[in-house]
Formats: C-alpha cells, sequence, structure tokens
C-alpha cells in the first residue's frame, strides 16, 4: 500500500485499494448528504469498484488520522487542448466535518500538486458548490481563482441514451 508523506502527525494519506470501496462509498454519501445531495447519489459498491481498481478510470485516496478514515479524494487526469497536455481534475475532496479547518485540506492538495507536476500536469481544476462558503474561502486561500466565465454543461445517463435512440 503507498503512502504519502503529511506535515501532520498521525495523518496519512494513501493510495486506495479495492478493499476500501465500501469505505468510500460510505464516504461518498457522507459529502452528499453534507451537499443536500444524497438523493443523487446512484453509485454502488460494485460500480465504484469496477471503475475505480478496474478500469482506473479514476484514482483514490483515502486520508487517515491515527489510523482511522476521516476522508478521501478521487481524482484523474483530463487533456487540455489549449496547453496542449493533461490536467488533473479533482471530482471529490472530502473530510470529515470534525476534522476540517486543521491544515488536513491544504496537505491533501500540497499531495496533489506534487502529483500533478510528476504527471506533467498544466492545471487543476474542480468545482465547487456556489453556496459552500468555507471551501470557496478555502480555495481562495490556496490562490485558485473562480471561473466565472465557463459554464458546466451535463447530459446525464438517460439523456445519452434517448439522444442516441433519436439518431
Amino acid at each position: 500500500m503507498m503512502y504519502y508523506n503529511t506535515k501532520i502527525e498521525d495523518l496519512k494519506i494513501r493510495e486506495a485499494i479495492i478493499e476500501d470501496t465500501k469505505l468510500i462509498l460510505n464516504l461518498i454519501i457522507e459529502m452528499a448528504e453534507y451537499e443536500k445531495l444524497a438523493h443523487e447519489v446512484v453509485a454502488t459498491e460494485e460500480s465504484l469498484g469496477k471503475s475505480i481498481f478496474i478500469k482506473k478510470r479514476a484514482n483514490a485516496l483515502i486520508l487517515e488520522l491515527d489510523e482511522k478514515p476521516i476522508g478521501y479524494v478521487i481524482y484523474f487526469f483530463n487533456y487540455s487542448t489549449f496547453n496542449g497536455a493533461s490536467g488533473l481534475y479533482l471530482e471529490d475532496i472530502y473530510i470529515k466535518k470534525e476534522y476540517r479547518g486543521n491544515g488536513i485540506g491544504k496537505e491533501v492538495f500540497n499531495l496533489l500538486f506534487k502529483i500533478a507536476l510528476e504527471e506533467d500536469c498544466k492545471r487543476i481544476e474542480w468545482t465547487c458548490l456556489n453556496w459552500n462558503e468555507p471551501a470557496k474561502q478555502f480555495y481562495k486561500s490556496l490562490g485558485a481563482s473562480p471561473m466565472d466565465e465557463w459554464t458546466v454543461h451535463r447530459l446525464t445517463e438517460n439523456d445519452i441514451i434517448s439522444l442516441v435512440q433519436k439518431n
């Protein structure tokens, strides 16, 4: 199992393994409840295990304090035609509420910065819910800027199926 060093005593960040799938799902649900989006979670242990660990569509990290899981990170690499290079897309960062504000998020981002540089990424991007002021302030403290000139577009699986059937 791969562990990453941190500056916080007893904080370990490690690469997730397939046996962490249930833990990851539970943390996703916990995050979704915080975000008032629990009704949107349709992921299962099977779908997460297959997409993250078998098909390797994303990378997962587990955050542990005193050997107790306190959060997770999911990220993957995308591509920028403008940069002609890869980028790192942070899908999720979640730290349990009682552990926030202690520098753990900053440690996670420091690790992501290193991973991005090792992988020759030219940028790191993520989204944040508009109402999540604590997260927005944290990201601003890192030096990140919101991209107000861009709008996220989405087609759901049902939309895609419908469009394929129409064409």
